[in-house]
C-alpha cells in the first residue's frame, strides 16, 4: 500500500466514517471530497473469482470484454466485485479469506477506504460450490406457500453474509408470457397476484438476512416475440401495467427490496436500460424506490452493440445514466473512462453522476462498509491464521442438515400430482420398471442457474460439492423390497430411438412402469431448458415423445413423472398415462420428494403455476386471457390447457360448502366479506390450496375472464374442517382503464372460490357501487384470508 495512502487512512476520523453523523450527511460530505474519477469508479463492478487458495481474487476473463487490469483500477477506487463464489469452484471459508484479502486491498488502495460491494446470483440457492440447491422458482410458485419462501431466502441470506457478499441477483419476477421461453424455469408463474406474493416474501426473507435483493428483469423480457430470449416485446401500456408490472410494485412496496435490475430487452422500440419514463418516472418518482438500479450484464454496451441507440460507449453510458442506471455490471465498459470524459467535456452534467454515486454510497453506508470498525474478514471465519488457509478448508458450511430440511419441505410442496385413476401411491409394488433419460440422472433436478450446472459443468473433474441422490436412488430406499429395473430408452435431447425396444420390454415384465422424462437445465442451447434455451413447441425435446408413446402401448400401467423447466404438452399421455407426476426442477432434495409422492409417503398438494397444454403448437397463451383467446367456433386451434393453471390432485378428498356472504353490494371504496368451510372428507391428512378469482363480467376495457387475487393452503387432518373467511377489497378489482388510469369501476362481478382456475366451487355474485374511483400503487393489494376450526 502506497505510505501516503495509509497515512491518509489512518487519520482521523472523517464525517463519511462517523456512524453518529446521519447517512445523509456522510454521504454528502464524500462526494464533496471525491474527484470525478473516484465517483464514476463506484459505479462500476470488475468481474472476479475467488481463490481457493485463499489468496486474492483474479479477475475473470470474459468473452466479451477486454482484460481488467486491477492494479490501475483500485487507487481511484472500486464499486462492486462481481460473483466472486459463482465463477469458479471454491471451497467456501477459503473462498471467504480470498473476498476478504481483496476487500482489504480495495480499502487501503483508494483515499477513502471504501470497499466493494459483492454481489452473486441466488435464483434457486447460493450459486457457489457447495451450497444448498433449493427448488427452482416455478417450484416456488407450484407451492403456493409464501412463508416457506420467505425462510428458505432468509437461509439463502444468511449463506452468502456468511462469506462476504452484500447482494443477491434474485428474484426473477418477470410473469411467463410463452412458456416457449427457455427461461420459465427461473420465473415463478403464468399469473401475477402469484409471481408477487411468491417473489415478494423472497424479497422479505432475503432482506431479513442483511442481503441486498435485486428485482429482475425490469421490465417485459418474458413478453419477448416466439418466446426468443432477448428479443423484442410487443406488449402494450395495458399489459405491461397489469400484467408485467404488478410484481415489481409489491416486491418494492411491500418486500422492501433495495436493488432492481433492468431488462435487456426493448419494448416498442425503447430498450429498457435507456428508458427513463420506466427507470426514473414510474419507479423512483411513482413508487418511491430509493436503491440502486444495476445494469444486466453488458445491457449498457448493448445500447450501442444490439439496440443500436447509442453511436459510441459515452453516449451509451451517458444515455444509461440518463435512464437511471446506477451501476454497470459485470465489468467496467462504459462508465470507466467513456463516462469520465463525456462529463469532463461538457457533455454529459456531473450532477448524473453525482445522483448515481449518492445511491451507491447510501447504500455502502447503510451496509456499514464505511464504519470505523468495519472488519472485512467475515465473523465466520473466527480468528485465523492466515498463514494457514488450509485449515480453514471446509471450516464453513454452506449446506447444513436446516438448508436441506428446508430444500425437502419446499420440494415436497411444489410436486403437483396431475392425473391419478387410484394407481398412486404405490403400496408394495415387486417389480418396478424405471425408464426414461432422468430416471438416473442426478443433474436432472438442477436449474439453470445452480452452480453445477452453471458453472461446475465447465470443471468435470470438481466433485459437485453436494448430495444430488438420483430418482432411481431414491426409490430404492422407498420400496426395499422391490426390484427395480432401469432402461434409459432414449436422451433427454439426442433423438436416439435404439432403446426404445428395450424400454418396452423391460415394461412388460414389470407390474409397474415409471418414466422419468423432462429436461436438461443448461446456457444458451447447451441445455433445453435455461436461459437462451428456448424452443419452437412445447414438444417433449429429443425422442421422449415416442419413448412415452412405446410405453403406453404396453399392458403395464404406466405412471409419467418429469423433471422439467417447463410445462410441455404429453399428446396422448395426458389421458392415458395411469399417473402424471409433474415437478419442476426441484433441487438436491427433490428426488426424495417425488418418491415420497409416489409412495404415498408425501401427500401431493402442489399446484400449477403454468397451464400444461394439451397440444404443442398452441403458444404464447395463458389462463390469463381474455375472451376472444379461448376456445371458440371460429377458429380451428383449440387453446384449453389439458391442465390449467392452478390444477393439482390430492390423496385425499376435500369439500367445500356452506358460502354465506355478509354483503352483496358494496361501493367502490369498501369491501365484500364472505364464508366458507373446507372439510377433509379422505382418509387421510392433506392440504387443500384454496385459490380466490375474480371475474369482472362487464368493464370499460378488455379484461381476462379471470385472475386471481387470492389463495391460501388449508392443512386438514381426516375429517377437519375450518371455516375461512374471507375479506375482498373493491381495490383488487381495479385494472388500468382507457386513459391509462388504474381505477374501480361500479358494477358486477364474481368472487369464484376455486380449486384451480378451471375448477371453481363456490361463487359469489356482488355489485360494487357507486362511483368510479381512480387508485394507485398505494391501493390494497391482498384479500384477507382468515382460518378457524370448526367442530365436528
Amino acid at each position: 500500500m502506497n505510505a501516503d495512502v495509509a497515512a491518509e487512512n489512518t487519520s482521523a476520523p472523517s464525517l463519511w466514517n462517523d456512524p453518529t453523523a446521519s447517512v445523509t450527511d456522510r454521504v454528502d460530505a464524500l462526494i464533496d471530497a471525491m474527484t470525478l474519477e473516484e465517483k464514476t469508479a463506484q459505479l462500476y463492478g470488475v468481474w472476479v473469482g475467488a481463490s481457493d487458495e485463499g489468496g486474492e481474487v483474479a479477475p475473470h476473463q470474459h468473452e466479451m470484454e477486454e482484460p481488467v487490469d486491477l492494479d490501475a483500477l483500485l487507487p481511484t477506487g472500486l464499486g462492486q466485485l462481481t460473483r466472486p463464489f459463482g465463477t469458479v469452484p471454491v471451497d467456501p471459508a477459503l473462498g471467504a479469506l480470498s473476498l476478504a484479502r481483496t476487500q482489504a486491498r480495495i480499502a487501503a488502495s483508494n483515499r477513502f477506504g471504501i470497499p466493494a460491494l459483492a454481489h452473486d446470483e441466488c435464483l434457486a440457492g447460493f450459486a457457489a460450490w457447495g451450497a444448498t440447491a433449493y427448488p427452482v422458482p416455478l417450484s416456488w410458485g407450484a407451492a403456493f406457500d409464501p412463508d416457506t419462501v420467505r425462510r428458505m431466502a432468509a437461509a439463502i441470506g444468511r449463506d452468502m453474509r456468511a462469506v462476504g457478499v452484500h447482494q443477491g441477483l434474485a428474484p426473477v419476477l418477470d410473469v411467463v408470457r410463452d412458456a416457449r421461453w427457455g427461461r420459465v424455469e427461473e420465473t415463478i408463474g403464468e399469473d401475477p397476484y402469484l409471481v408477487a406474493t411468491i417473489g415478494t416474501a423472497y424479497v422479505q426473507g432475503l432482506e431479513s438476512a442483511g442481503i441486498v435483493a435485486t428485482l429482475k428483469h425490469f421490465a417485459g423480457y418474458s413478453a419477448s416475440r416466439a418466446g426468443r430470449n432477448l428479443a423484442p416485446s410487443s406488449v402494450g401500456p395495458r399489459e405491461r401495467a397489469d400484467v408485467l408490472l404488478p410484481p415489481f410494485e409489491m416486491a418494492i412496496g411491500e418486500g422492501g427490496a433495495r436493488s432492481v435490475m433492468n431488462a435487456y430487452t426493448d419494448t416498442d422500440g425503447m430498450p429498457s436500460a435507456a428508458d427513463e419514463d420506466l427507470l426514473t418516472g414510474l419507479l423512483r418518482d411513482t413508487w418511491g424506490f430509493d436503491g440502486t438500479v444495476v445494469a444486466d450484464y453488458f445491457a449498457i454496451a448493448f445500447l450501442k452493440t444490439l439496440h443500436g441507440v447509442a453511436a459510441d460507449w459515452a453516449q451509451a453510458a451517458g444515455t444509461a445514466l440518463h435512464a437511471g442506471i446506477d451501476v454497470e455490471l459485470p465489468n467496467v465498459k462504459t462508465y470507466g473512462a467513456p463516462l469520465t470524459e463525456a462529463v469532463a467535456d461538457g457533455r454529459l452534467p456531473e450532477k448524473l453522476v453525482d445522483r448515481a454515486v449518492r445511491r451507491v454510497l447510501t447504500q455502502k453506508v447503510t451496509l456499514g462498509l464505511l464504519d470505523p470498525d468495519w472488519n472485512p474478514l467475515p465473523a465466520a471465519l473466527g480468528a485465523i491464521d492466515q498463514d494457514d488457509p488450509e485449515a480453514l478448508r471446509g471450516r464453513i458450511d454452506l449446506d447444513g442438515p436446516a438448508n436441506r430440511a428446508l430444500a425437502r419441505t419446499l420440494a415436497e410442496e411444489a410436486v403437483v400430482l396431475l392425473r391419478n385413476d387410484g394407481t398412486l401411491p404405490l403400496e408394495r409394488p415387486r417389480r418396478i420398471a424405471l425408464i426414461g433419460p432422468n430416471a438416473d440422472e442426478a443433474a436432472a433436478v438442477l436449474g439453470c442457474y445452480s452452480f453445477p450446472q452453471h458453472i461446475g459443468v465447465r470443471h468435470p473433474g470438481t466433485p459437485l460439492g453436494i448430495e444430488l441422490p438420483t430418482l432411481r436412488d431414491t426409490l430404492a430406499a422407498e420400496f426395499p423390497a422391490a426390484e427395480i429395473t432401469h432402461a434409459r430408452g432414449t436422451g433427454v435431447d439426442d433423438g436416439d430411438l435404439s432403446g426404445l425396444d428395450e424400454a418396452a420390454r423391460v415394461a412388460r415384465e414389470a407390474d409397474i412402469t415409471l418414466v422419468v422424462l423432462g429436461d436438461r437445465a443448461g446456457l444458451f442451447g447447451r441445455g433445453t431448458s435455461g436461459e437462451g434455451c428456448d424452443v419452437e413447441t412445447l414438444a417433449l425435446p429429443g425422442a421422449q415423445q415416442q419413448l412415452l408413446d412405446t410405453l403406453l402401448d404396453q399392458d403395464t400401467p404406466l405412471v409419467t413423472v418429469l423433471l422439467a423447466g417447463r410445462p410441455y404438452a404429453l399428446g396422448r399421455a395426458a389421458r392415458e398415462s395411469a399417473a402424471i407426476v409433474q415437478s419442476f426442477f426441484p433441487g438436491e432434495e427433490g428426488t426424495r420428494a417425488i418418491a415420497g409422492v409416489i409412495s404415498g409417503r408425501v401427500n401431493p398438494s402442489g399446484r400449477l403455476p403454468v397451464g400444461v397444454p394439451r397440444g404443442p403448437g398452441t403458444q404464447p397463451g395463458t389462463y390469463l386471457g381474455a375472451r376472444l383467446a379461448h376456445a371458440s367456433e371460429v377458429s380451428s386451434m383449440d387453446p384449453t390447457p389439458a391442465f390449467p393453471f392452478g390444477h393439482g390432485l390430492s390423496y385425499t378428498r376435500f369439500d367445500w360448502t356452506d358460502l354465506s356472504v355478509e354483503e352483496r353490494e358494496a361501493t367502490t371504496e369498501g369491501e365484500f366479506a364472505l364464508s366458507f368451510t373446507v372439510r377433509n372428507t379422505g382418509g387421510r391428512s392433506g392440504t387443500e390450496v384454496v385459490q380466490l378469482y375474480l371475474h369482472d363480467p362487464v368493464a370499460s376495457v378488455v379484461q381476462p375472464v379471470q385472475r386471481l387475487i387470492g389463495y391460501t393452503r388449508v392443512a386438514l387432518e381426516p375429517g377437519e374442517a375450518r371455516r375461512l373467511g374471507v375479506t375482498v377489497p373493491a381495490d383488487l378489482a381495479s385494472f388500468t382503464g382507457r386513459d391509462g388510469r388504474r381505477v374501480v369501476e361500479p358494477g358486477q362481478l364474481e368472487l369464484r372460490l376455486a380449486a384451480s382456475s378451471a375448477d371453481p366451487r363456490l361463487t359469489a355474485r356482488v355489485t360494487l357501487t357507486g362511483a368510479e374511483r381512480q387508485v394507485d400503487h398505494t391501493r390494497r393489494l391482498h384479500a384477507t384470508i382468515v382460518q378457524e376450526p370448526l367442530a365436528g
